[in-house]
């Protein structure tokens, strides 16, 4: 059985071969989910007092992420179309 791969090298994996490399997403684009990884990683480090590199995927269920996309609409004053985009970032990720 295959251990399962650190979310820190999924990340990496995710936007190194998956956005530039298959996708060829524009800079904007890894721009701005990158931003939403790091918003979403302080949430969760908020949350769960633990350090983004020692996060698995397991701490990242659809309460937390639905959690992430409330509280950026709270505390950042995010629209829903911007909601939308931060949704999109991590349905990519999790895709």
């Amino acid at each position: 059985m295959r251990a399962e791969a650190s979310l820190p090298r999924l990340l990496e994996r995710s936007f190194t071969e998956r956005l530039m490399q298959q996708r060829q997403a524009s800079a904007n684009t890894v721009a701005s989910y990158r931003d939403t990884c790091s918003l979403m990683l302080r949430f969760v480090q908020e949350r769960t007092n633990k350090a983004p590199s020692s996060l698995s995927l397991r701490d990242l269920d659809a309460p937390v992420l639905g959690a992430v996309l409330d509280d950026l609409e709270q505390r950042r004053g995010n629209c829903a179309r911007t909601r939308n985009v931060r949704l999109a970032a991590i349905h990519a990720f999790f895709g």
